[in-house]
Parts: structure tokens; C-alpha cells; sequence
């Protein structure tokens, strides 16, 4: 059984069919790459995953938990990194960071030891006890990825985790991403970043118009291009349903 299951996801707003069809598995021990360009329906499907919305159709599995019924208890196994997410304004990294261990249940001592260490890694110790209004955009991406993983989470779903970093704090995120995956974890990473996903993940799943229109391993293969597989699987789904010249205007 996967740490995520996916089958026949559907997900409309109004008119609009943000996920048509969705079908995947996720194991254990991978870092799964979630390829797609903007409005292909990435970030519909990690909020059904993570029970922040409920599907219209299908069965989602997140560590043998049901999102849209245990949303909470989800939640409390997985971690998450938005892509758009921030701190509280009003809070400095240090009691935002305590606040999430709370609502996740973990012991002061837990927290406070796994604060340091993240903030050690990161490099923004120095910044524990700034308001987060006094906080660049980068810095705040920090604290995001600690909430993220300072429960030590089975599962991580990630949409876009490298934005507002500097290139030294990238590749340190980069390598840990792999390690963690390693460790017996799903790491679930939503992207547009061709580069990033060739260069981390152990596999891709490419979307398109809220299909997933191929999946390819990359162990083994990265000699192969994949932004050529990408822009070929991506252009021919955009084109399927496109009329042909001699039938515009008619």
C-alpha cells in the first residue's frame, strides 16, 4: 500500500475542471516530482491531499487516512509547505514555531530542540525572536519549510519549495529533500521547475489540463531530457482538444 494513493480524482470550480481524472501511487522512499505548468490542477490536488478541500469524485489515501473525512488527523501525520504560506505577522519565528508544536502535540522540549536545529541549518537563528513583518520574504520561506518538518512527518507535500531562497540555502534544502525521501519518507514535490525535479527527484509525475499525461522514473535515466518529454507530453495534451485551422471559422 502507498503512502499515497490517488484514484480517479476529480476536483470542478463551477464550470471549470481543475482535476479530471487523477491517478497515482506514492511509495515510501520517494521523492516524488509533480510536474505540470501553471493551472494544470498541482495545487488542487495537494489541497485534497492534505484535506484542505474535499474532491467531487474519487479515493484519496494519505498513510491509510482518508483526507476529506479525517482532515485533522491528516494533517497531523503529514507536513506542509505552500507555495504562497506565511507566518502570522504578529508573531516571531520562535512563538509561531511553538504554536505549531502545540497543534501538533509534540513536547516543549521537542520543539525547542528541533527549532535550533532548523534554525542552525537554515541560518536564521539571528532572526529567532524578530517579528515576522522585520522578516525578508526568504526568511520567512525558512520558517515555513521548519513548521514543515519539525514533527519529522512520514509524508511532505511541498509546492514549490525553493522560492525566495538564495542559491547556498537551495542546494542545502535540495540535498536534504533527497536524505529525507531516503529515510523511508514520501516527499511530495509540486513544480514547474524542470531543473529541480531532473536534479532531485526518483520520480515524475507530468500534468496537464488536470490529467497526469505520463509518469517516468528517473533512476537510471537521467541522461534522457526531460524537459523534452515534458514540453512533448504537455504541448500534445494542450493541442487534443484544440479545433484544426481548417475547421476555425466555420
Amino acid at each position: 500500500m502507498g503512502a499515497i494513493r490517488v484514484d480517479g480524482l476529480r476536483k470542478s470550480y463551477g464550470s471549470v475542471e481543475a482535476v479530471a481524472g487523477m491517478n497515482f501511487t506514492v511509495e515510501r522512499g520517494e521523492l516524488y516530482g509533480f510536474l505540470g505548468p501553471n493551472g494544470a490542477g498541482k495545487t488542487t490536488t495537494i489541497r485534497t491531499l492534505t484535506g484542505q478541500i474535499q474532491p467531487d469524485a474519487g479515493t484519496v489515501r494519505v498513510l491509510e487516512t482518508d483526507p476529506a473525512t479525517e482532515p485533522l488527523e491528516t494533517r497531523r501525520r503529514v507536513g506542509i509547505l505552500p507555495e504562497q504560506g506565511s507566518p502570522p505577522s504578529f508573531l516571531t519565528p520562535r512563538e509561531y514555531l511553538e504554536f505549531v508544536g502545540e497543534v501538533r502535540e509534540l513536547s516543549a522540549d521537542r520543539v525547542a530542540k528541533g527549532t535550533a536545529a532548523w534554525a542552525e541549518r537554515l541560518g536564521f537563528e539571528s532572526k529567532l525572536d524578530t517579528l515576522h513583518t522585520d522578516l525578508s520574504r526568504g526568511q520567512q520561506q525558512k520558517v515555513m519549510i521548519t513548521q514543515a518538518f519539525i514533527h519529522e512527518p512520514d509524508v511532505v507535500f511541498i509546492d514549490e519549495p525553493l522560492a525566495n531562497l538564495d542559491p547556498l540555502v537551495q542546494e542545502q534544502v535540495k540535498r536534504f529533500l533527497v536524505s529525507y525521501a531516503a529515510g523511508d519518507n514520501a516527499v511530495f514535490v509540486s513544480t514547474h521547475n524542470i531543473d529541480v525535479a531532473e536534479e532531485i527527484c526518483t520520480r515524475v509525475g507530468i500534468v496537464a489540463d488536470g490529467q497526469l499525461v505520463t509518469e517516468r522514473s528517473l533512476e537510471g535515466n537521467r541522461d534522457d531530457s526531460l524537459l523534452e518529454i515534458f514540453l512533448e507530453r504537455v504541448e500534445a495534451e494542450e493541442t487534443r482538444d484544440t479545433p484544426s485551422l481548417e475547421h476555425l471559422g466555420s
